[in-house]
């Protein structure tokens, strides 16, 4: 399992806390080793692959070194060693780094290793670690009560330990799901884009075929005709490659395919959506600003119109007892402001409440794109603000 969200603070310094005291332990053991086994550190065979595994960096690991690596070869030569001494009968004892060591690697195996591994490598692992009592055969045969009880507290720590893999797994695999979902709807809105990129310069491309077409007609009969119809040619060429150049520029090359369930629309569209809304909704009071150019970016207008769109489908699903709605056009230095404000607190159930959840995340990958900003949060007193600020400029003729 690849890719877990990225460590906050907290969790890197715990991280930093438990090698810490893994490596303390270890030199426990090193120290009961040599004094038990008259300063033979052959043991280390065991106990250094399981602390490497545990403390080797994540962004320094080799690519052979995958979590079914890091977990099953040291918890199956601790298992291995653990049989053999017992059954030879020599000196070789366990210590806490050792079983700290195996019971961090069953929360990396529990984690990290991918389902159809995850059952063997856990047994192993954990076998390992209730295992690691019995490794000395004590000569005294009432010993072996002393054995079962930290047999016993071994087993209950690798139930926690193997429990806290099995949460991090679940939170590692909402976060890969969400991040999925968070890319899906950004290409989608990227694809939407595309989409409408595509039937702007068709439409202006067309009405430069038209226009050249007449100006070939009237080059020789009136040729007095011929300066309007190439400035017009000009400024439709000149709108078609500003929409291309702000619009490709963040589309990419990932396949994919958009739901071509959601309309297109422009400012001129906003009436009817608001309309459309009013008829089964809360009214939507529509507060157009005079300013603004009829001239606008395609791109622009149809961003405004997404927003509107969006906002208006947010106040359905989480503001279902709104009793206004409120959509307000600004135009102020070359930037076209798209406000809308609701009253509504309470989130609509059944089928209205379904969606991706990802709506404002397609819709500031479409904003930004264009060199705006787009803001939401809650409004004092209750209710919603959805807000959107986008550049209208238009590049002169060429």
């Amino acid at each position: 399992m690849d890719d877990p969200p990225p460590r906050t603070g907290f969790w890197r310094g715990a991280r930093v806390a438990g090698a810490t005291v893994l490596c303390v332990l270890a030199v426990v053991d090193l120290a009961v080793w040599n004094t038990a086994m008259d300063g033979a550190f052959w043991p280390l065979v065991i106990l250094a692959p399981a602390i490497a595994a545990v403390i080797w960096p994540a962004s320094r690991r080799p690519p052979w070194l995958t979590p079914e690596v890091r977990a099953g070869v040291p918890a199956t030569a601790s298992l291995a060693f653990t049989v053999v001494n017992h059954v030879a009968g020599g000196p070789l004892t366990a210590g806490p780094g050792e079983a700290l060591a195996l019971l961090c690697l069953l929360l990396v195996a529990v984690r990290g290793v991918r389902p159809s591994r995850l059952a063997p490598i856990a047994a192993v692992a954990a076998l390992a670690v209730v295992a690691l009592p019995f490794r000395e055969r004590p000569a005294d045969e009432s010993l072996f009560d002393d054995q079962f009880g930290v047999a016993v507290v071994l087993a209950l720590l690798t139930a926690i330990f193997a429990g806290f893999g099995g949460y991090l797994r679940t939170m590692d695999e909402r976060y890969r799901r969400r991040r999925a979902a968070l890319v899906g709807a950004r290409r989608a809105e990227r694809l939407a884009m595309a989409a409408d990129l595509h039937d702007f310069v068709a439409h202006h491309v067309t009405g430069i075929l038209v226009q050249a077409q007449m100006g070939q007609a009237v080059l020789t009969l009136q040729p007095e005709r011929l300066g309007p119809i190439l400035a017009g040619i000009e400024r439709a060429a000149g709108e078609t490659l500003e929409s291309m150049r702000r619009t490709v520029g963040v589309l990419r090359t990932d396949p994919g395919a958009a739901d071509g369930t959601r309309p297109a629309g422009d400012l001129a569209a906003l009436p009817g959506l608001v309309e459309d809304f009013s008829r089964a909704g809360p009214p939507v009071t529509l507060l157009p600003c005079p300013q603004v150019p009829a001239d606008l970016p395609h791109e622009v207008q149809v961003a405004a119109f997404r927003v509107v769109q969006e906002a208006l489908t947010n106040v359905r699903r989480h503001g279902a007892d709104a009793t206004e709605v409120t959509v307000e056009l600004l135009y102020a230095d070359r930037r076209l402001t798209v406000v809308v404000l609701d009253d509504g607190t309470t989130p609509a159930s059944g089928a209205v409440a379904r969606g991706t959840g990802f709506g404002l995340t397609g819709l500031d990958e479409r904003v930004t794109a264009l060199g705006g900003r787009l803001t939401a949060g809650p409004r004092a007193g209750g209710g919603w603000e959805l807000t959107a600020v986008l550049p209208a400029t238009r590049p002169q003729g060429r």
